[in-house]
Order: structure tokens, then C-alpha cells, then sequence
């Protein structure tokens, strides 16, 4: 069972998953019923935005295309942000989720992650290899 949110002020349709790093949101809403209009029936819509162009190593560009996107709807669906809860009077940290130390493969972007990719740059006639930010904004503080 998730929790999701609403679309909008005056939609019906819920966000019960959206997933920037593979690019997929999955929304629920009620619609009637097609054998009984009298009844309504949970209707779920899975939107796939696959990124053209993208790389099996997202911080190398020139590793070489990707060709193969997996999406698990139990992966995309799992929660791992800590909740505090409260067992015998003391508070402790919970995930709702399990697998959560796997990394996630990223199909794009995430752009609350930073990502690097080394660059050469000409200092004092020596080429050296630095960092530049493929992600300026999740890289450097304001």
C-alpha cells in the first residue's frame, strides 16, 4: 500500500511513485467501472520516460550508449527515507523499505546528486586532470 499525493488542487489522480533518477512516475485514481458504471475501480497509469542518448556510466561521457533500461515496480515503489517511531518510550530511526543499501542505477540525472566527470585543463604548460560539475547546482552551495 502507498501514500501518495495529489496531481493537482482539482485532480483526482495521485502520484504514488516519481522517480527521477529512472525517469518513471506512477499515478492511481478511481474510474468507473467499464462492466458496472455504478462502481469504480483503482486505475493506475505508469509514465516511462526513457532518455535518449544516455550512457551506461551517466558521469562519462564517453562511456557508450545504454540499450537496456530494467524497471522492478517493487524497487521504484520501495520507501527509504527514516521515520522516527516510538517503541518502549524511547524514539527510534526506521526505514519502511528493505534493500536500501543497493545502490540505485540512474538511467539520467538525479539532480539532487552531484556528479563529476574529469576534465583536462592546461596549468603552468602541464595538462592536468580536474573535476568539472556535470551538476553545478547540487555541487556547490549558494
Amino acid at each position: 500500500v502507498l501514500a501518495g499525493y495529489p496531481v493537482g488542487p482539482d485532480n483526482k489522480e495521485y502520484v504514488l511513485v516519481n522517480n527521477k533518477c529512472q525517469c518513471v512516475t506512477v499515478t492511481s485514481k478511481f474510474v468507473p467501472s467499464k462492466e458496472n458504471p455504478d462502481e469504480e475501480v483503482l486505475e493506475r497509469n505508469i509514465r516511462i520516460i526513457v532518455p535518449l542518448k544516455a550512457r551506461e556510466n551517466i558521469s562519462d561521457p564517453l562511456s557508450p550508449l545504454r540499450t537496456t533500461f530494467v524497471y522492478r515496480l517493487s524497487e521504484l515503489c520501495k520507501n527509504c527515507d527514516p521515520i522516527e517511531i516510538e517503541l518502549g518510550g524511547a524514539i527510534h530511526q526506521a526505514q519502511q523499505g528493505n534493500s536500501c543499501e543497493e545502490p540505485q542505477t540512474c538511467y539520467t540525472y538525479d539532480r539532487n546528486q552531484c556528479y563529476s566527470s574529469p576534465v583536462p585543463l592546461l596549468y603552468h604548460g602541464e595538462v592536468r586532470q580536474v573535476p568539472a560539475a556535470l551538476t553545478p547546482a547540487s555541487c556547490f552551495a549558494e
